[in-house]
């Protein structure tokens, strides 16, 4: 089996999701799909994509939840991608070596040359964050985008992963996480960032920022103390085009 770094990386590069400002739009998990498809990964295949029985590789996934009950009622919308825990059993299950954890960064790779395709990882890993690939007969996962991370010809700005690049809600912050002054953990002591299922004990590097409270509207005035005239919607419109 796979050994994990006997120390722990200098730098833990990952993500930092507001689960306050998300709006569900999937525009991160297209340009994580555009990008990859022919980057470190590639190709992240699609099998019969508009037919009855779909299948392909995404490394970015959002799921949208209902929550809380009358006005205070909310979507929340949950991206979901390879967290590059610290404690990653989809690295020490790994019988070639395919799977590891790099000691620089933590960001935790495949090595698609190594990999047999057994799924070991798919198994251990809690947070449904592999993915196989069919056509490849590979796992594959999210990356942190090394190939744009790393690209010294790219400006400094666009040096991150293509999904923070994209959200149009700033919803997705990319950071050195073991630096306790970097902008990214500054945002995850101020807001409370919390680490998914911290039960089991992986230690993911990514964190997530809760909703806010929100604002509960006041009701509406009594139908009695409105101004004579139209009811509810109508009276309204009367309203405004009376101005």
């Amino acid at each position: 089996m796979t050994s994990l770094p006997s120390a722990p990386p200098a730098r833990k590069l990952g993500l930092v999701i507001d689960l306050d400002t998300c709006v569900g739009c999937h525009a991160c998990a297209v340009n994580c799909k555009e990008w990859n498809t022919g980057g470190h990964s590639a190709p992240l295949t699609d099998t019969d994509a508009y037919g009855m029985n779909p299948s392909g590789v995404w490394f970015n996934r959002i799921h949208s939840f209902e929550a809380g009950d009358g006005p205070a009622g909310r979507t929340v919308n949950f991206p979901r991608s390879c967290l590059h825990c610290d404690e990653a059993d989809c690295v020490t299950v790994c019988p070639t070596g395919a799977s590891y954890k790099r000691t620089e960064d933590g960001i935790v790779l495949v090595n698609p040359d190594t990999c047999i395709g057994c799924k070991l990882c798919s198994w251990a890993c809690p947070y449904g964050a592999r993915e196989y690939d069919e056509d490849e007969g590979v796992m594959k996962k999210c990356t942190l985008c090394v190939d744009r991370i790393e690209n010294q010809n790219l400006p400094e700005e666009d040096r991150v992963p293509a999904c923070v690049s994209t959200c149009p809600a700033h919803a997705r912050h990319f950071g050195d996480l073991a630096d306790p002054a970097s902008a990214v953990s500054k945002l995850v002591a101020e807001r409370g960032g919390f680490d998914l299922m911290p039960e089991l004990g992986y230690r993911p590097v990514n964190k997530y920022l809760p909703p806010r409270p929100r604002a509960v509207l006041p009701a509406a005035p009594a139908a009695e103390a409105q101004e004579p005239g139209l009811p509810g919607f109508l009276g309204w419109v009367d309203r405004i085009l009376s101005r």
